[in-house]
């Protein structure tokens, strides 16, 4: 069984051996609260985020106004849970998926680690997209896209394997350079936006509106899940307000910054990708608009640096036998996933981000709300902590399976994707559907593990 430790460092490579073990309050000693801020700024302040706010005209059909009303709107909602995962970091010196052991026991929380690590791949490979077509532009084809993606991936693979240090360390001053280009940008192209009318509000608008809100939503909060991972070395008295707030600024102003900026792009310019907007955007730059793409695309590397480093954290959470490999050798694995899922899905990009982040919504929306009631309602923020790795300690975890089961069927219910419409949607807006995936989930999973948990802790008080 694993014990309490601090992330140590194998010599002569540097890799760090700590995995999902707690890091007990002794051993902590990264005391840089700011970083709660810049790891998220890093990580948001980059090429991906616009691309979310170049669906709501070219996808949903939406006007001007009412698309910044939803980006505001849904990335408060959506980034409200990774906030609050955050201060569980420092509190409880644990791994976020380890986390959700306490609710859906050792098998239940084995299963959510295998949803977290699809969305990891799943988050890579959309990413690294955007960063290799916007390399093939800048070099006229002579890097294809998928020669593109291999020197993301692997620039993203070096950092991540290196760990929590090396990981806050790049994030720490990732954000400047992408501070300075976006603001070069805005001041380039921004004169350029045009004010699309909001159209009629009517069902189909309302349709869009939600629909679009999911995908911001979906961006905001797919953090969720990784939230407590890049804070565990903080001290237990660490001020939660402060980590919370801080969280919550360092998701939030990138991304409605940079998702706006990513809707005027859309109505300034004509294109298919993010890329061929951008490309746009830098003629008045001349030779040194050709920098500013290369730097952009490199952004992506900031932006995956938390996927691939949670993937290995998330891969030890299904078990002993998992665990004993090192975090490093799943974070490899991943990659190698992730390149192959994104070489062959080049040229979907918007098919890919509009479903991709949507099923993200989807299957958080439950799994976030079964965590915030176990945690405020069921355990009134008290935790056995050193019940983290005995699985015979843990709940169960039926109460909160069940729940996740319940809130999925009623993502079935609400969903409204290119493929596939669920009934309920379909009845509300007749032949596209309102996608009311994620906040049906959510809602149903919330109910249901409210009466059943209790029912469940009388026999297993756990």
């Amino acid at each position: 069984m694993a014990t309490d430790s601090h992330a140590t460092l194998a010599e002569p490579t540097g890799i760090e051996q700590h995995g999902i073990e707690r890091v007990s309050p002794s051993a902590r000693h990264d005391v840089r609260i700011f970083d709660n801020f810049t790891m998220w700024l890093s990580a948001n302040l980059v090429l991906s985020t616009i691309a979310v706010g170049t669906l709501a005209v070219a996808i949903f059909q939406m006007g001007f106004w009412d698309s910044v009303l939803a980006i505001v709107l849904f990335n408060i909602l959506g980034v409200l849970p990774v906030s609050f995962f955050s201060t569980l970091g420092p509190k409880l010196g644990l791994r976020q998926m380890t986390i959700t052991r306490f609710s859906f026991g050792w098998i239940g929380a084995g299963i959510m680690a295998l949803f977290n690590v699809a969305a990891c791949i799943g988050w890579s490979a959309v990413n690294v997209i955007v960063g290799a077509e916007l390399l093939s532009h800048i070099t006229g084809g002579a890097m294809p896209p998928w020669a593109g993606i291999l020197v993301i991936a692997f620039l993203t693979t070096v950092v991540s394997l290196y760990g929590y240090s090396h990981v806050h360390r790049y994030e720490r001053v990732a954000w400047i350079p992408m501070a300075l280009i976006f603001a070069a940008l805005m001041i380039v192209a921004g004169p350029h936006a045009k004010i699309v009318a909001t159209p009629a509000i009517n069902l189909a608008w309302l349709a869009g509106f939600i629909s679009f809100g999911g995908a911001v939503y979906g961006f905001a909060t797919g953090w969720s899940s990784y939230a407590a991972d890049y804070n565990v070395n903080q001290p237990e008295n660490t001020s939660p307000a402060r980590v919370f707030w801080l969280t919550f600024f360092g998701v939030t102003i990138p991304c409605i910054v940079l998702e706006t900026f990513g809707l005027m792009l859309s109505t300034a310019f004509k294109g298919h990708s993010p890329s061929d907007l951008l490309v746009a955007a830098v003629g008045p730059m001349g030779g040194f608009g050709t920098v500013v793409l290369g730097l952009l695309a490199l952004s992506i590397v900031a932006n995956n640096i938390p996927n691939d480093y949670s993937l290995g954290l998330s891969m030890q959470v299904l078990g002993t036998a998992f665990q004993k490999i090192n975090r490093a050798v799943w974070t490899v694995l991943g990659a190698i996933i992730y390149v192959a899922i994104a070489i062959p899905a080049v040229g979907k990009f918007n098919q890919t981000m509009e479903g991709f982040l949507l099923l993200i919504a989807y299957w958080l929306g439950p799994w976030t709300i079964i965590l915030v009631i176990e945690h405020f309602v069921i355990r009134k923020k008290t935790y056995n902590i050193d019940d983290w790795d005995t699985r015979s300690k843990l709940p169960t975890g039926w109460a909160a399976m069940t729940a996740m089961l319940v809130g999925l069927f009623g993502v079935y219910l609400g969903a409204a994707q290119e493929k596939f419409v669920g009934p309920l949607a379909m009845k509300l807006n007749p032949p596209y559907g309102i996608d009311i995936g994620f906040e049906l989930g959510m809602i149903l999973a919330g109910i249901v593990y409210l009466f059943l948990r209790p029912i469940e802790r009388k026999t297993d008080p756990k």
